[in-house]
């Protein structure tokens, strides 16, 4: 993985092997950006596909593997009062299955890149937005303090 600053945008260039939802949140953790929007696409071996199930709190998991065009990824970054990072991502990747094309998309658990994946980071400028967890749903939403 490698990656550079120009403005106030991160660009990043993932490799073969990177797992991208946590070199997203350690480029963060590392620059000292608490909440940002990133978007991207690449060619990836695995994607971890979740889906949330409203009726009892939780997700439903589906690992897709083989050759994965990643046609578009976006997703956030976002800061608890403990200065935990939390990422929301949303994916859409494309493969055979067989003669098949299939499209397979949700929720975004883990994502291994195979060729190489390039990502567009953009930290929120001039405030923070925060995660306010929500007992109805158990998950975080957006909160601006």
């Amino acid at each position: 993985m490698d990656y550079r600053k120009f403005g106030d945008t991160v660009y990043i260039r993932m490799d073969k092997g990177d797992e991208i939802i946590g070199s997203i949140l350690d480029i963060c953790e590392k620059e000292q950006i608490p909440s940002a929007i990133f978007s991207g696409i690449g060619g990836c071996s695995e994607a971890q596909i979740q889906t949330f199930l409203p009726e009892t709190g939780s997700f439903e998991t589906q690992t897709i593997c083989g050759m994965l065009e990643m046609v578009s990824l976006t997703g956030s970054v976002i800061s608890d009062d403990h200065k935990g990072l939390y990422q929301h991502t949303h994916g859409v990747f494309s493969y055979k299955d067989g003669d098949k094309h299939c499209v397979s998309a949700g929720h975004i658990k883990s994502i291994t890149v195979l060729y190489t994946a390039e990502i567009e980071l953009r930290p929120v400028k001039g405030g923070k937005i925060n995660r306010q967890y929500n007992p109805e749903t158990g998950t975080g939403f957006w909160s601006f303090r």
